[in-house]
């Protein structure tokens, strides 16, 4: 916020079987946010995917938007 840098950070996530995100790393963004959109995705809980009722880890990608308060 102090650089006043605003944009959006792609970040590929590996999902667990728990729906713990084990695994994040930036696919493309601005080189200030990406720690920032790391840390946020780290920290986030997904409901488990399922298929044919199991629960499976998964990897999707997930994009983290930054942009200054008004």
């Amino acid at each position: 916020m102090q650089a006043h840098i605003r944009g959006a950070v792609v970040v590929n996530a590996v999902i667990d079987e728990h729906g713990n995100v084990v695994g994040a790393r930036a696919v493309s963004g601005h080189p200030f946010l990406v720690a920032a959109a790391l840390k946020a995705v780290l920290q986030w809980k997904y409901e488990p995917t399922l298929l044919n009722g199991t629960p499976v880890a998964v990897e999707m990608e997930v994009t983290v938007h930054f942009n200054l308060g008004s």
